[in-house]
């Protein structure tokens, strides 16, 4: 994403790339930072620990091509822990790639795999993304997927298609359809759910979302694909892009995602255990967008992955 020249151990000095121009520097350093408090950041600014051309600049300002950021160490403590992708998951993520061209990557994620490396995980994928571009300038997530979720996953090559493609996200015009395997049987075919979503709510000592009138409005239509004994699979559209959105949403309308550990049905997820399920039945499917370059529609598809068809197939 960028070149540092060192001119310290502990400072970085940053030449802003042309597809880097536009950022607010608040932004970039998030970016640049991942894990570093918002507030320590904000008072690097203020403080003029963080010095662009070797000048102080408000948190608004906004990077040009050429500029020279001064960024300071900004963790508490120095990172020991070197990120490490191993030559086989390269091999598998290059393996999952569905689309590529000079704007954007689609990958079909794996089940199991962070979107990004953190204090508890140490490979995610833009790190692995970035082993198997070593070369490639700009590599971002456009959205993200839950660890223990697969499928498609959009990542922006250049800033300009990062800013086109969420621009589509925050307008809804990203058709995103999941496949999802559910409890019980819904009362209808075609059910919309329409239900505000609360993040960061501590229930039982752990981070959950809950429906609640101050959340967030949030829109999920689930229709059933195939019916069985005592679950159905599910095609998911999204209207918004909650945290867990179709996870509370399915579990509040009393029919949780199998398999699903943080909101599911413990004895449901039991039951499907023993007969091979060792995963959340959640898979990002499908995806329809317009390419930030062209303007053409790309509908793209990652297939069911073989532990889950090969589960449906033993349901039937």
């Amino acid at each position: 994403m960028v070149e540092p020249k060192q001119k310290s151990p502990t400072v970085q000095f940053i030449t802003i790339r042309a597809e880097q121009a536009g950022q607010r520097i608040d932004n970039f350093l998030i970016t640049l930072e991942k894990g570093v408090p918002k507030s320590r950041i904000y008072r690097a600014l203020r403080k003029g620990e963080v010095r662009v051309n070797k000048g102080r600049v408000k948190q608004t300002y906004k990077l040009a091509a050429g500029d020279e950021v001064r960024v300071p160490p900004l963790r508490v403590t120095e990172k020991t822990d070197i990120v490490h992708v191993s030559d086989s998951l390269a091999k598998i993520l290059q393996e999952q790639i569905l689309y590529e061209d000079d704007w954007l990557l689609v990958l079909n994620k794996p089940e199991g795999l962070a979107v990004h490396a953190g204090t508890q995980i140490q490979t995610g994928v833009i790190e692995a993304l970035k082993k198997l571009r070593p070369d490639a300038p700009f590599l971002e997530l456009v959205h993200r997927l839950d660890r223990d979720t697969s499928g498609c996953l959009l990542v922006a090559k250049r800033r300009d298609a990062l800013l086109h493609l969420q621009n589509q996200m925050r307008g809804n015009d990203i058709d995103k359809r999941y496949l999802t395997l559910t409890y019980g049987k819904w009362p209808k075919d075609d059910l919309i759910v329409e239900k505000p979503l609360l993040k960061n709510t501590v229930i039982g000592g752990e981070n959950m979302v809950v429906v609640d009138d101050a959340g967030k409005p949030s829109k999920t239509q689930f229709i059933v694909k195939e019916t069985f004994a005592d679950c159905q699979l599910m095609e998911v559209k999204l209207f918004t892009g909650r945290t867990h959105q179709i996870r509370v949403h399915s579990a509040s309308s009393q029919h949780p995602v199998a398999g699903d550990s943080k909101y599911g049905h413990r004895e449901f997820n039991k039951q499907l255990k023993q007969k091979g399920l060792n995963r959340m039945f959640l898979h990002a499917w499908r995806l329809n967008v317009a390419h930030p370059g062209t303007e053409q529609r790309l509908q793209l598809t990652a297939p069911l992955p073989n532990e889950l068809t090969d589960f449906i197939k033993q349901l039937k």
